[in-house]
């Protein structure tokens, strides 16, 4: 297949002559969503169609799959995680906008566009992440980090013993030995 890294479709053709626009590509290193970066195992793949509705909306659908690095909840290892989005989104073309803005109108919720170049970065990026577990493990037997230390469980016993776990165990502070 013919990959592209760039996260953009140019839809100057569909905007003037209807039918259906496709893209394809991938998206390197990581994704990003403010200040938190995801970063990826190797490449998400990506693929998009934009077909014509009538008048100035078209319709976006598309679906990004790859291998997202998540820390492990116990160990905090970096841990591959598979991710497989689709998405699909109503688009309404007015001229002259310069920025791809959200809008939620009663029921009805749209993107509105004005240029014909369509940056899918950011379409890519929200299906991609909302796809995302909360926490993962690195594997079911994970024995976590010391609370003690830090050492990590898994790779070398650091002699402190874990805690048993009692739901009235902060309670032993506060009432004299019996």
């Amino acid at each position: 297949m013919d990959y592209t890294t760039a996260t953009s479709i140019n839809l100057a053709r569909l905007l003037k002559e209807g039918g259906t626009a496709r893209a394809q590509g991938v998206v390197q290193e990581a994704f990003v969503v403010g200040e938190e970066r995801f970063p990826l195992q190797g490449e998400a793949s990506w693929r998009v169609a934009i077909s014509s509705v009538g008048g100035n909306e078209y319709w976006l659908s598309g679906e990004v799959e790859g291998v997202v690095l998540m820390e492990c909840r116990r160990c905090l290892r970096p841990t591959p995680t598979r991710i497989h989005a689709h998405f699909q989104h109503l688009l309404h073309y007015e001229p002259g906008l310069e920025e791809v803005v959200f809008h939620e109108e009663g029921e009805e919720e749209f993107y509105a566009f004005g240029l014909p170049d369509l940056d899918l970065l950011p379409f890519l990026t929200e299906a991609f992440v909302t796809e995302m577990p909360y926490t993962v493990l690195c594997e079911e037997g994970c024995k976590g980090l010391c609370p003690v230390c830090g050492a990590d469980r898994n790779v070398e016993d650091c002699g402190h013993e874990p805690e048993a776990f009692h739901p009235f165990l902060g309670l032993k502070d506060l009432l004299p030995e019996l």
